[in-house]
């Protein structure tokens, strides 16, 4: 696993979906568009995105190329960009007009100082349940994140996270390593397939995690 990454799930970018928290996802890939949204304030081609914050909107792009996509205008018979939305920032108008400048530099979604992470291919449930005190939560992770990223997710709940060792079936889950890779089963699919709501406790795998100083054998 590449270090560095940062993965987010498809819940954390739906609660920013205002023009002054502004993200959205597109081609695996997640943007904070919260400066470009204060840079262009009242500008009427903001709208389509704002009107899209907090989604995935892919759907505008080629995914070969990573450019808006394109179709054949009826009207002039011209190839323009394709905007569902309407026309958005750094989108050239249909036909030439003396208002419009070509020269917008770098469009902001070739722009990567926007970019701020990947967009999880899958989420998963997890139950981490604390040894020393009892107390269980429930947290969404990505797939693609180490034990030390879940880790991080699991420090809003308790500060003192790192002071805790990682159990699963009474094995230490090595921290660089993803769920997976440390043999803790994601088995949504099968319940799925036998028609068992993945959200059922039964469903959920289970980590626990022991006070360093009371490493109790699990």
């Amino acid at each position: 696993m590449p270090q560095g990454v940062v993965w987010w799930t498809p819940a954390e970018i739906a609660i920013r979906n205002k023009e002054d928290d502004l993200w959205v996802s597109f081609l695996g890939k997640v943007y904070n568009l919260t400066a470009l949204a204060q840079k262009y304030d009242g500008d009427v081609l903001l709208k389509p995105i704002v009107e899209c914050a907090g989604t995935d909107i892919s759907h505008w792009f080629n995914p070969e190329t990573g450019e808006v996509r394109t179709h054949i205008d009826p009207v002039t018979g011209c190839v323009v960009a394709y905007t569902p939305k309407g026309r958005f920032l750094h989108i050239p108008p249909p036909v030439p007009r003396t208002d419009w400048s070509s020269d917008v530099g770098v469009p902001w979604w070739k722009d990567m100082s926007y970019c701020i992470g990947n967009l999880t291919s899958k989420t998963r449930a997890l139950r981490v349940v604390n040894i020393l005190s009892s107390q269980e939560q429930l947290i969404e992770v990505c797939t693609e994140e180490s034990m030390n990223e879940i880790q991080k997710r699991y420090m809003t709940y308790n500060s003192h996270a790192r002071s805790y060792t990682w159990k699963f079936n009474g094995k230490v889950l090595g921290m660089e390593k993803t769920l997976d890779e440390n043999g803790v089963p994601d088995e949504s699919e099968q319940f799925y397939n036998l028609s068992i709501d993945d959200t059922n406790e039964v469903c959920i795998s289970e980590v626990q995690v022991y006070y360093n100083d009371d490493l109790t054998e699990g």
